[in-house]
């Protein structure tokens, strides 16, 4: 597997996650304001460092997967994109996988 893709994988994993908790997070705020009270902290910490430090990786990781691979800009878009939606990352790493080894991941 080339390296590049390996980053970029390991980066839409980290990206989705922290993602998926913000948004379960923010979920919990609109059912319990009690709880959101004390995970507020925490959810502070987690968006930053989803917003600030992650996601900005995500993108130099998108950018280089593109240039490297010689895809579409319009996969570019849907990459960066994921990083907002939740889930979406995940996906869009399975169809990249798909898409770049149709036969399979190479054992190193």
């Amino acid at each position: 597997m080339n390296a590049t893709f390996r980053r970029y994988r390991v980066m839409s994993f980290v990206t989705g996650t922290t993602l998926l908790i913000l948004f379960v997070t923010q979920f919990l705020n609109v059912v319990d304001l009690t709880l959101w009270k004390h995970m507020y902290w925490f959810v502070k910490i987690v968006g930053v460092g989803h917003g600030v430090v992650l996601y900005p990786i995500y993108m130099i990781m998108c950018f280089n997967l593109v240039m490297k691979f010689h895809l579409n800009a319009l996969y570019l878009g849907i990459m960066l994109f994921a990083g907002f939606v939740p889930g979406l990352a995940f996906f869009l790493e399975h169809r990249m996988r798909l898409k770049l080894y149709p036969q399979g991941l190479p054992a190193k």
